[in-house]
């Protein structure tokens, strides 16, 4: 626990001279009835009639001050926080190889649905774009709070044409961090899935580690199992089978040259899993809350308790 203004806490001081005060009086009043009467006469002069119960509400009122006084100092504690204004962008690999249907019911439609995960677990504040890329790149959405129109966006992708992941990743970066940004801003993250080579545009490596220096990780997503297959059709009208596997080790490469990190999803459901999991991992930082209200709430609850043993125990407040 800390304090947000802990200079309050001095007055403690005052709590215990308050308390050293109340013990001196007490053996000063003592002092006073022996003086009073001989210890004989003393049952039949001065009855003790209430001896330690009398203590009994000072030292509760002394609690209740020493809770204001704590109140006072404003008192927080490290929560996990919702970072207000971080932005993340969601960017899909919509190439031809996505119509693989090693993930059912097909690569294309399982991102669809994680990415709904996604926008379904990260916090409201936190905005979130949509960037979609074959051998081209369209920007779908700025990153925002409307989670609607990201969804639709999302939803109509389909799948064709090659891979250009590095020209992807840089309109991402551009994007959360204008030309002249500086990384010190607000929070940011890319999130690619993709399943396969880059083939076309520039090299994704030095983009991730661009990023890296404005501070923006990089989470990549695999999607698909090396069982995959894309069939197309030749020039001359037959059809031909390839193989289509992720490209595993270059999307881990780009989520370390990043600081991000790297996850495989060779299925639906385990991709929707790792989508979830990214949903915490970019959209919380330790923050601190305060617990102010609940020192109030106990000093008062203990000036009441205190007023009640002392009409309790010797039929008066004080």
């Amino acid at each position: 626990m800390s304090f947000a203004a802990p200079l309050f806490l001095l007055a403690l001081l005052l709590v215990a001279a308050a308390a050293a005060l109340y013990a001196w009086t007490e053996r000063r009043r003592g002092t006073g009835r022996e003086a009073f009467a001989t210890p004989a006469l003393m049952p039949s002069v001065a009855p003790r009639r209430v001896g330690w119960r009398r203590h009994v509400g000072p030292a509760v009122y002394l609690l209740a001050a020493a809770a204001l006084v704590v109140a006072l100092a404003r008192p927080e504690h490290t929560v996990a926080v919702p970072v207000e204004q971080a932005s993340v962008m969601l960017v899909t690999d919509r190439s031809g190889s996505m119509r693989a249907t090693d993930v059912a019911p097909n690569r294309m439609e399982a991102a669809k649905r994680a990415a709904g995960e996604f926008l379904d677990d990260v916090p409201r504040e936190i905005r979130v774009g949509a960037l979609a890329f074959n051998h081209r790149v369209r920007l779908l959405a700025s990153p925002t709070t409307d989670r609607a129109r990201v969804r639709r966006v999302t939803n109509a992708l389909t799948a064709r044409g090659s891979t250009a992941a590095g020209d992807a990743l840089d309109a991402a970066l551009r994007s959360l961090r204008p030309q002249g940004a500086q990384p010190d801003q607000t929070p940011a993250a890319i999130v690619l899935l993709s399943d396969g080579e880059t083939v076309r545009g520039q090299d994704p490596l030095p983009v991730a580690e661009r990023a890296k220096e404005l501070g923006v990780r990089i989470f990549t997503v695999a999607v698909g199992t090396d069982a995959g297959t894309l069939t197309s059709r030749n020039p001359d009208g037959t059809l031909k089978t390839e193989n289509v596997p992720p490209d595993r080790d270059a999307l881990r490469q780009i989520a370390e040259a990043s600081g991000g990190t790297f996850s495989d999803a060779p299925s639906a459901a385990q991709l929707e899993a790792v989508y979830r999991d990214l949903g915490s991992k970019v959209s919380t930082q330790p923050g601190q809350e305060e617990t102010t209200a609940a020192a109030v709430g106990l000093a008062t609850v203990l000036l009441v308790l205190g007023a009640g043993l002392s009409l309790r125990l010797t039929g008066r407040i004080v």
